[in-house]
Parts: structure tokens; C-alpha cells; sequence
């Protein structure tokens, strides 16, 4: 048997281009971001980073499958963080059925969806609300992952059920309906 070779990332090879009015700074595994929508921090493990005029290139720490499967992330991550702080990101959650309906009084989400009682849900300080109607909000942050698992943990309050497709989805979100019961002949 031979031994597997683990090639670069393809993603992880790929340099990140920074827009105008964004500033990166680099200390070691720890990388700020800094731009117009705001600014985001994280650590960073397994990879390094260069800057070269205006882009970062990401390279695996060493020759390991942990340093070569971080590559591509380190690089995904760091991308996101960029994207957030220049343009941002937004989600759009709907919900569907008779008497459903979102409202939102600042940071608190109230949601009647089906219940004997309202379910509450405070929403985390990095992600803004704008309520579109009482069946559609959007939600919006610079950091990819709060937004997508804010908007996962809505969701999860009453999911779509196959039958009638009632329940909380995403904008686009293709919900698979089931037939049903059908009459007994007799």
C-alpha cells in the first residue's frame, strides 16, 4: 500500500483580496479586520498569514493533514470576516400558516407561531432586525456565523412541517410536502 499525498487546498491556494477601507492586522495567529460596517477579531490555528500590497495570502503552518485541512478554512473564515466588515451579510426568514406572525421590539423577537403562547427569542447584539411584514423579517450582521446560526435557532422554534407547510423557512427555502392520508374506500 502506498501512502496517500495530501495536496494544497484548492480554496486555501486562492489570495484574499481586500476592498478599499479595509485594514487587516496581523499578530501572529490572532487577525483583525477592520472596516466600514465595523471591526472582527478571531485566532486562527494551523495556518499563517503574508500580506502583499492589497491581498493575504493563507499558507498551512506545516506539512500535516490537520495543518493541510485548516488551509482551506483558514482561508474561508478569514474571506468571510472580510466580506462582513465591507458589505455585510443579511438573511430573510418567513413564516407561513394561518394566525403566524413575527414582531420585534428591539432586540426581542416575538413569534406566535402555532403555540398556546407567544415564544420570545433575544436576539444576540451583533445581529440586527428589520421587520419587512408580519411574515417576513431580515436579519443582518458582519459575522457569517452568528447570523446563520441566529437564523438556525429561529427556525428551529417551529420548523416546516411537510404536510401543509406551515412553520418558520427561509426566503427560497423549498419545503418536500407529503401526500397525507387518503379516504378508505369501502
Amino acid at each position: 500500500m502506498s501512502k496517500k499525498k495530501f495536496t494544497e487546498s484548492r480554496i486555501g491556494k486562492q489570495p484574499v483580496k481586500l476592498p478599499d477601507k479595509v485594514t487587516v492586522k496581523i499578530d501572529g495567529a490572532h487577525v483583525a479586520v477592520k472596516g466600514p460596517k465595523g471591526a472582527l477579531e478571531d485566532d486562527f490555528v494551523g495556518v499563517t498569514f503574508e500580506q502583499v500590497d492589497n491581498t493575504i495570502v493563507v499558507r498551512p503552518e506545516g506539512e500535516t493533514r490537520e495543518d493541510k485541512a485548516m488551509h482551506g478554512l483558514g482561508r474561508a473564515l478569514l474571506q468571510n470576516m472580510v466580506t462582513g466588515v465591507s458589505t455585510g451579510y443579511s438573511r430573510t426568514l418567513e413564516v407561513v400558516g394561518v394566525g403566524y406572525r413575527m414582531d420585534a421590539t428591539g432586540k426581542t423577537l416575538k413569534l406566535s407561531v402555532g403555540f398556546s403562547h407567544p415564544v420570545f427569542f433575544v436576539l444576540p447584539d451583533a445581529v440586527d432586525i428589520n421587520v419587512e411584514s408580519q411574515t417576513r423579517i431580515t436579519l443582518s450582521s458582519i459575522d457569517k456565523a452568528l447570523l446563520g446560526q441566529t437564523a438556525a435557532k429561529i427556525r428551529g422554534v417551529k420548523p416546516p412541517e411537510p404536510y401543509k407547510g406551515k412553520g418558520i423557512r427561509y426566503k427560497g427555502e423549498v419545503v418536500r410536502r407529503k401526500a397525507g392520508k387518503s379516504a378508505a374506500r369501502v
